[in-house]
């Protein structure tokens, strides 16, 4: 078996790999970087990149169809296979251009599964890789949910690729995954059923306003099952029994697919990290401030396989830069900053989130007030035939600045980042208000939002 060294080994080719990855290469560090599947990772491929290209899809045929209950004529129809392929048109170079983009500044790549061998060594292959430093940007998996036919589902990676979409479909957890699938199924037509273990789904999400999009994903054919944990799933010819205990008893789902959407965790445990003498969690590598793991000091991880941060694409990119950063100058002095991290449920209408919900402001003890009301009536909604939306705000009193917002829109996933940059700056309720919007636009909404 050939050995090779490196001044840094990077495990993972997604946002928070490439970014340490090209950041040393840069520097003329000599680097190698791992990947068991495409180059590219999970949000460029599998996740949030080729979501959003098919919801697109969706948003069409939504405009369309609440611009028909208008009184508008409309004739869009749906097809499955031409989103699919628009997708591909769109996506299908990224792992390409990801390799190439590596390549193109000396980087060897090696395809296969990483195992560590030593505190700093790497097996991969019938390769030995030695490196100065480890970086650990592997991402996440779906949970494994230890149950009876866990194999006949679908994950969510598959789902994006699926070139024909089955008839009846079962989604298994009640997150974000699964909403934002759930809503793109429904919207072409098929029955579509999320199922949920415990009473309240969309849990990092105001209560409030995750009601109004039950209500909204009902309205649109969706079944929300809650407080039914799943028990088993059994193949019968060509469909799929979802068994679920509910009110005491067993009760049967009958799908032709089964998607996991019951969460994720990190993607670590193939690596044989007891090698290196690597602490780790449930939650991921174990890091100090600067994304260094407290137990072996030449191995740094970021994104959604160390510990601490949000697993979200943006919070990736950025720990990917101070890992960069940390490990290139020899010394650790940047830390993450997670106070104002804006989060998106990309269903329709889309939810979204930034910043303390009222039952963490009450934990904290701050005083506050509370800016809540639905939409529906307001004229950017009335113009689209928006039946369900709404906002909440919560500002600390008696500054006005601005502790939480969360919204329930069309718009939501742009106007969340209005108040994302209100609270990184500080800004308070008075200075949102000074501001001169264009109008009639969704952002102008703001001002009455926090008045």
């Amino acid at each position: 078996m050939r050995t090779k060294e490196y001044d840094l080994i990077v495990l993972g080719t997604g946002d928070a790999g490439q970014a340490v990855a090209l950041g040393a290469a840069k520097e003329k560090w000599n680097v190698a970087i791992i990947d068991k599947r495409a180059v590219g990772g999970t949000c460029a491929l599998w996740g949030c990149v080729p979501k959003k290209v098919l919801i697109s899809g969706e948003e069409l045929a939504n405009f369309s169809q609440r611009m028909a209950a208008a009184g508008l004529s409309s004739k869009t129809t749906l097809d499955w296979s031409e989103l699919m392929a628009f997708k591909h048109r769109l996506t299908g170079s990224f792992s390409r251009d990801s390799r190439s983009r590596l390549q193109k500044h000396g980087i060897d790549i090696y395809e296969g599964t990483a195992s560590f061998v030593g505190e700093a060594a790497i097996r991969v292959g019938e390769v030995i890789l030695q490196g100065g430093y480890i970086h650990i940007a592997t991402g996440a998996c779906p949970r494994p949910l230890g149950i009876p036919g866990e194999d006949f589902m679908t994950t969510s990676s598959e789902f994006l690729y699926q070139e024909e979409l089955p008839q009846r479909l079962v989604f298994i957890g009640g997150g974000y995954i699964s909403f934002e699938f759930a809503h793109l199924a429904a919207r072409y037509g098929r029955n579509v059923t999320i199922i949920h273990r415990s009473a309240g789904v969309l849990k990092k999400f105001d209560p409030d306003l995750v009601a109004l999009l039950v209500k909204a994903s009902e309205e649109r054919g969706i079944t929300v099952a809650a407080s039914q944990p799943l028990v088993r799933i059994e193949k019968e010819k060509d469909a799929l029994l979802v068994i679920v205990q509910a009110d005491g008893d067993e009760k049967v789902y009958h799908a032709d697919m089964v998607v996991h959407g019951a969460g994720r965790v990190p993607d670590i445990a193939d690596l044989n990290l007891e090698a290196a003498g690597i602490e780790a969690s449930q939650d991921g590598i174990v890091v100090n401030d600067y994304l260094q793991s407290i137990s072996n000091p030449r191995v740094y991880a970021a994104g959604d396989a160390a510990a601490g941060g949000l697993p979200l694409t943006p919070v990736a990119m950025v720990e990917g830069k101070l890992a960069a950063d940390n490990l290139i100058h020899g010394s650790n002095r940047r830390r993450g900053d997670y106070r104002v991290v804006p989060s998106v449920v990309f269903t329709l209408p889309k939810l979204a989130s930034v910043g303390l919900q009222e039952a963490e402001a009450n934990r904290q003890g701050l005083q506050f007030d509370v800016k809540f009301r639905e939409t529906a009536d307001w004229l950017h909604n009335l113009r689209i035939n928006e039946p369900f939306a709404g906002f909440k705000i919560i500002l600390e009193r008696p500054t006005g600045k601005i502790l939480g917002a969360h919204l329930l829109d069309s718009h939501a996933d742009d106007l969340i980042n209005l108040f994302a940059l209100a609270m990184q700056h500080n800004l308070t309720a008075a200075d949102i208000k000074q501001v001169l919007y264009a109008y009639p636009t969704a952002s102008s909404s703001v001002q009455y939002m926090v008045g």
